[in-house]
């Protein structure tokens, strides 16, 4: 069993008048915030305040990176040239970094959002775009990627830092992939159901599938769901749970924790 875990949700993500989850709330519960970059939400004061909250309270940063899908929420899958998605990235990467340097923090690592991150799971050219495009801005950067997916060798054969991460609100296959949202069931919502099954995947390495199956992921990090009705209570009850169980939460990228 692990001592600790980190616990992530994907935050910065309000658009001018359009809010999006309770920021502050988040990330008095997380370890890590992924924050938008602007290319499927997020504005410039909103990502700046979202990350001057996150210093403030000593929670690590990356950048949650996407295609370009400002209409879709990053969530429409998009058949982009290898060079340009290299570019996508590296211009997301540095917009965050230095928005972070104005709040007196720093950016540690990349997790690709939505429908960029399901492709390149699975899809080895955009993989290798996302891949060039963190070593070209800093190889010290690690990469988040799901757990079990063929990025993640993909990206440590390349030398980058991976965190393998689990979905704490939503379900599984039982090949280890996510269930697509549009299917019933793909989306969890009851705190309590989803607190019990992240406490097993912290001390057994399994999450039950769909169909009831036993599946085992290698997960170093929880992700819940910032956008997600009922988020802050669903982040808040995984926190307590795994701590009841003597699991402590923190950065997988901080000192002295393993990352995979």
């Amino acid at each position: 069993m692990m001592k600790a875990i980190d616990l992530n949700s994907d935050l910065g993500e309000s658009y001018g008048a359009w809010r999006m989850g309770d920021d502050a709330a988040m990330l008095d519960i997380v370890s890590s915030a992924n924050v938008a970059c602007g290319f499927h939400a997020g504005d410039p004061s909103g990502i700046l305040r979202t990350l001057r909250a996150a210093a403030q309270r000593g929670v690590t940063v990356g950048a949650h990176v996407s295609y370009p899908d400002l209409v879709g929420f990053g969530r429409r899958d998009m058949d982009i040239a290898p060079a340009d998605l290299t570019a996508d990235v590296i211009y997301q990467i540095g917009a965050l970094q230095g928005l972070a340097a104005a709040a007196g923090t720093t950016v540690r690592y990349v997790k690709p959002h939505g429908a960029l991150y399901n492709r390149i799971a699975v899809d080895a050219v955009q993989g290798a775009a996302v891949i060039a495009a963190i070593k070209t801005v800093d190889p010290a950067l690690a990469l988040i990627g799901l757990a079990g997916a063929q990025i993640l060798d993909q990206a440590r054969a390349a030398g980058l830092a991976v965190v393998g991460e689990a979905y704490a609100d939503r379900a599984y296959t039982p090949k280890g992939h996510l269930v697509p949202r549009r299917e019933p069931g793909a989306v969890l919502h009851d705190a309590s159901l989803i607190a019990a099954r992240m406490v097993r995947l912290a001390t057994e390495g399994v999450v039950e599938a769909s169909d009831g199956s036993a599946i085992r992921l290698e997960a170093q990090s929880i992700c819940v769901h910032g956008d997600s009705p009922g988020a802050v209570a669903i982040a808040r009850e995984v926190r307590r749970r795994l701590e009841e169980h003597g699991l402590g939460v923190a950065s997988s990228l901080l000192p002295g924790l393993r990352h995979a």
